[in-house]
């Protein structure tokens, strides 16, 4: 993409956000978020489940590449079986 191009999407993205920026800001909805009004109780649930789910995905992600590196060194040395083996040497 030339850089002319992408100057001219870059422009258009910042002149659409700064348009739409006065309208997003002036949406009030009495000082509660998506979830609604939030306390002590929920901020104290919400990061307790974040002090599990992190290290359980990091838990999950190294089970996943620990296995595929099984299957990895597997293949490598079913390689180097198959280039030693008498019946793969030579021909007909």
């Amino acid at each position: 993409m030339s850089r002319k191009r992408t100057a001219l999407i870059f422009g258009w993205v910042a002149w659409a956000t700064l348009v739409a920026a006065p309208d997003a800001l002036a949406i009030t909805h009495g000082g509660q978020g998506l979830y609604g009004a939030t306390n002590a109780l929920l901020i104290t649930k919400v990061m307790f489940f974040l002090l599990l789910f992190f290290p359980a995905i990091i838990v999950l992600f190294s089970f996943i590449q620990s296995r595929l590196d099984h299957r990895k060194h597997a293949r490598m040395d079913a390689v180097k079986r198959r280039a030693t083996a008498e019946e793969w040497k030579g021909g007909w």
